[in-house]
């Protein structure tokens, strides 16, 4: 998987699907930073804010590179494709969304507790002008235990409907090596990782030494978020990212 500069946004993404690539980093001259709200606001509440806040920071609509997302439960696959099919709308107005083709990474997921009532914007990043010395900076998009190229979701799931341990060790081995293959068509690794995130409702705790501490992968630290992910029948999901700065913004 090689990267594509999007030069009008000031970073490189890893094609995926339409609704999403599979991860971004930033160009030559240009950091990522991050944006998170204190709750999730609805998605029209939440991109109307990125608007006004780029535009207060003189950044192009094509500097958002990556978004996560909260929603109520997950999808069914038909449900799933609807809702992208909403969502890319609003990229495709701002000058991302092409042909299919989608530069913006992005996380969706369905927490446990207190999920939010309608599909709603977490946190977004962009990228900003920077000089050479920066340290280079990447979000990966959540992904899944569902293989790349199957006919569906469903026929393309790890152990599908396995969630004894060593089902769950195989969902998350898969998702581990698909993550680290994405840090490196990038050019990162585990190392250069800010922040590591695991979402599932099932108890992964018996895996976490072996599985992720065992491996490298969380050497900086890990965030297990109780949250289930977009699509029916997947159990699994990790994100990993390098901001340069991460910032809260009110409520």
């Amino acid at each position: 998987m090689d990267a594509v500069t999007f030069s009008a946004g000031g970073y490189r993404y890893l094609p995926g699907v339409f609704q999403y690539s599979a991860g971004v980093a930033a160009a030559p001259g240009f950091v990522i930073e991050r944006a998170c709200f204190t709750m999730p606001r609805a998605l029209s509440d939440g991109f109307a804010t990125v608007e006004a806040f780029l535009a207060a920071r003189q950044r192009p609509m094509t500097a958002f590179c990556a978004c996560e997302l909260r929603s109520p439960a997950p999808f069914t696959e038909q449900g799933f494709a609807d809702f992208n099919r909403h969502y890319v709308r609003t990229l495709e107005g701002w000058g991302l969304y092409r042909d299919g083709v989608n530069p913006v990474a992005r996380t969706n997921v369905c927490p446990v507790i207190e999920p939010p009532p309608v599909p709603s914007l977490l946190a977004f990043s962009y990228t900003v002008p920077a000089d050479s010395q920066q340290p280079g900076t990447f979000v990966i998009a959540g992904s899944g235990e569902a293989r790349d190229g199957g006919p569906s979701y469903r026929e393309s799931v790890v152990r599908l409907g396995d969630v004894s341990r060593d089902g769950l060790r195989d969902k998350v081995r898969y998702v581990v090596d698909e993550m680290n293959r994405r840090l490196g068509s990038l050019g990162f690794s585990w190392s250069d990782a800010t922040a590591i995130h695991a979402y599932t409702a099932h108890d992964i705790g018996p895996l976490v030494r072996d599985e992720l501490f065992g491996r490298g992968v969380a050497r900086n630290g890990l965030t297990w978020d109780h949250a289930r992910p977009p699509i029916v029948d997947i159990e699994f999901e990790m994100d990993v990212r390098r901001p340069l700065v991460d910032r809260l913004l009110d409520a």
